[in-house]
């Protein structure tokens, strides 16, 4: 698939696959920024997307920064966005966190939408679940 993707810096870096076959690219800042303990910042990407009709961009964590406290507060890029991409860095680790420009900060993942029509109905049709919430298939 062919995705426009335009950089809006001399210094950002363009998304890449780690690995053949991976499902998404790893993400690199474009800021030099400090996250201090227990806070969150947007960290910018350096880059604006045109998608296709129909996709969306899901900018998520990095296992390996999760790992270390790092996290991504999940979001999304809706085919009409043509703005900057920034990733919502939150610092989980008890201390500040330094990142640099070119460092692999989140993954996007580029996914096929679609648009749905509502059918309201006075029953759903019943399952062996029903209405079984959190923790209903035990620990």
């Amino acid at each position: 698939m062919l995705v426009e993707i335009k950089r809006l810096s001399d210094t950002a870096i363009l998304p890449t696959y780690g690995r053949d076959g991976d499902a998404c690219l790893d993400a690199y800042a474009d800021d030099n920024i400090t996250i201090h303990n227990w806070e969150r910042e947007l960290v910018s990407l350096g880059i604006a997307l045109q998608l296709p009709h129909g996709y969306e961009c899901v900018i998520r964590p990095r296992s390996g920064n999760s790992k270390k406290g790092i996290d991504i507060a999940i979001g999304t890029v809706d085919e009409n966005y043509r703005g900057e991409l920034k990733a919502n860095v939150i610092n989980n680790t008890g201390d500040d966190i330094h990142i640099y420009k070119g460092d692999r900060i989140c993954q996007l993942a580029i996914r096929k939408t679609e648009q749905i029509e509502w059918i309201e109905c006075d029953e759903l049709q019943e399952t062996n679940r029903n209405a079984d919430g959190f923790g209903s298939s035990g620990v």
